[in-house]
């Protein structure tokens, strides 16, 4: 490598250790979450199956269209807020990245269960198939790499980390 394409690489300051407190504040965070996500999986598990036994297979709506609308609306933003935060690059964009795709499969899965019976159903699955799917796993794929490129602790401190 000659002298001006090491000087066109950055420095990367090492990540500090942390100290005893702040290890044992994430781990006592860390299994916070854990506990409350693990209860909230299995809490939805009777509530789905009640769901599926008691909700009716019709129902006629009210707000269809602001329903629709406002979550359109809400994917444009989300869709506005990953470019910005791209552009611009901030570390943010990896979050909203992420919430562009679950609404992105979202709206897929709604189109599809909604159209399922219909003859719209084979434009929701096109539009299933060639765009919102193929864009959210496109999202999902980069999210994935800009993690596998972060500066994560040294080996030593990771390990207590998920001890």
């Amino acid at each position: 490598m000659n002298n001006a394409s090491k000087a066109d690489i950055r420095q990367v300051p090492d990540v500090p250790t942390p100290t005893p407190d702040t290890l044992e504040r994430v781990r006592r965070h860390r299994r916070h979450t854990l506990e409350l996500l693990t209860v909230c999986a299995v809490g939805l598990v009777p509530w789905t199956v009640l769901l599926a036994v008691t909700l009716p297979a019709q129902y006629e709506v009210h707000q269809w269209r602001v329903t629709w609308v406002g979550f359109d609306v809400l994917l444009v933003l989300s869709m506005a807020a990953t470019a910005l935060l791209g552009w611009r690059r901030h570390r943010g964009v990896i979050v909203a990245a992420v919430f562009s795709a679950a609404l992105l499969i979202c709206d897929a899965w709604f189109d599809m269960s909604l159209a399922f019976g219909t003859d719209d159903v084979w434009s929701a699955a096109a539009l299933a198939v060639f765009a919102e799917l193929p864009l959210a796993g496109y999202l999902i794929h980069r999210v994935m790499a800009m993690i596998s490129l972060a500066r994560w602790p040294n080996v030593e401190a990771a390990t207590r980390l998920t001890e």
